[in-house]
């Protein structure tokens, strides 16, 4: 049986879902193009790699970020993994200090901050881990390592009472997983995990109008389509667990959400490793999962890493009483169909830009106490237990049912592979 959340996480969606320059309009777009982060980046730089006994918070130089000292004190771990959308974030918001990089290969941090860090941002290699954390002036650690190393840098983060940001999966072992939420409860600090779709403005419109308004009556099909652009780096489909746990999970979070059920009674998935190299990791680069779930719903989920000239990233709800879509769309309002220059290219990252602005956002209230994460133990193991049965389903080309198996879940990627 999956255990009920903790009393720390309780809220289904966030619990401020749209930011106020959104909710001022009935109908929110998506993420408009925006300059670089590295265009606007404009700070005194520190040199990389420093090394040696922490020094006096005092003597410490203030990132700018901070605003005299007045903001939240963070780490981040795995910089080699960060997304390009969460380094926006971490480059352009307010009310935070980045105090310490942890990244064994340098050339890591210069790919993703380029050849300079913010200044009074230090960076540690792995074994220096214990500076930050023991740095009385941080307060949360951003953790982009994959899953099989990230459950312990939670952990370790977490008994040394820093709140958790988890970019990717904490892990993809249900037991693991479960013992980090368990941690975060034991501890009293809050454990985000990155479901960053939750937060986009567009998706959780269509939430409330599903949900909360029930516009559409009874859901009968759920369509998504998610065409990564550009697609993600073999290294990093490899470190993350493949498509299904790298891609597959964020969709089929947004379908349990939409339809209010965990679970589905039936599921069966079919892939293709279009690509050599994913056929060598035994993984796929398109594939269809298809799921029943308890109330009749029927959904269809496409993801893919061929999208050659801008994300696709669609979704359709039918109900008895009509129908909503989700588009793609782009500043200046054009659709095109068989032009041979994409009009306007739009990466994953600018796509879900103020979705991960929000979430992030989200994490730093957290730290303040301002609200508990929205993701809670029992809709993330959920999730993953979804996720491992469409990869099973895609394995054994067979269909996975899951209403018999239900209260015991089967799914750690670790027993499917």
């Amino acid at each position: 049986m999956v255990p009920s959340p903790p009393s720390y996480h309780k809220l289904l969606v966030p619990h401020h879902p749209i930011p106020a320059t959104h909710r001022d309009h009935p109908t929110p777009s998506t993420s408009a193009s925006h300059p670089s982060p590295l265009a606007t980046f404009h700070t005194r730089i520190a040199p990389l790699g420093q090394s040696g006994p922490a020094p006096d918070a005092s003597t410490i130089p203030t990132p700018s970020s901070c605003h005299g000292g007045s903001g939240v004190g963070l780490v981040l771990f795995g910089a080699g993994l960060v997304s390009t959308a969460l380094l926006q974030s971490l480059l352009e918001e307010a009310g935070f200090c980045l105090l310490y990089v942890v990244e064994d290969q340098l050339e890591e941090v210069e790919r993703a901050f380029g050849a300079k860090v913010p200044a009074g941002t230090r960076v540690l290699r792995q074994q220096e881990a214990t500076i930050a954390l023991s740095d009385p002036r941080v307060s949360g650690a951003i953790i982009c390592s994959p899953p099989d190393k990230a459950p312990e840098m939670v952990r370790d983060a977490l008994r040394a009472g820093k709140g958790v940001f988890c970019e990717g999966l904490p892990s993809l072992d249900r037991q693991t997983a479960e013992a980090c939420f368990d941690e975060a409860n034991r501890c009293g600090r809050p454990l985000v995990c990155g479901f960053y779709k939750r937060f986009d403005p567009a998706l959780q419109f269509l939430y409330k109008k599903v949900r909360d308004s029930r516009a559409l009556g009874r859901i009968h099909r759920i369509s998504t389509i998610s065409s990564l652009y550009p697609a993600a780096s073999l290294s990093l489909l490899k470190a993350s667990g493949g498509i299904f746990y790298n891609a597959a999970v964020h969709d089929i979070d947004i379908i349990s959400l939409l339809l209010g059920e965990s679970v589905p009674d039936t599921i069966f998935s079919l892939g293709h490793a279009f690509c050599a190299d994913m056929g060598c990791l035994r993984d796929v680069d398109m594939v269809t999962i298809s799921m029943k779930f308890p109330s009749g719903a029927i959904v269809t989920l496409d993801i893919s890493q061929h999208c050659t000239r801008s994300c696709d990233q669609r979704l359709e709800v039918h109900g008895s009483q009509g129908t909503l879509r989700v588009d793609n769309q782009n500043p200046l309002g054009i659709t095109e169909h068989g032009t041979s220059v994409s009009i306007c290219p739009q990466t994953q990252a600018e796509r879900y830009r103020d979705a991960y602005r929000e979430l992030f956002q989200h994490f730093l209230r957290t730290l303040k106490g301002q609200e508990p994460p929205v993701v809670t133990k029992e809709q993330f193991l959920w999730t993953i237990q979804v996720a491992a049965a469409a990869e099973q389903s895609w394995r054994n080309r067979s269909a996975v049912d899951l209403d018999s198996s239900a209260t015991d879940p089967p799914g750690v990627k670790a027993e499917l592979v």
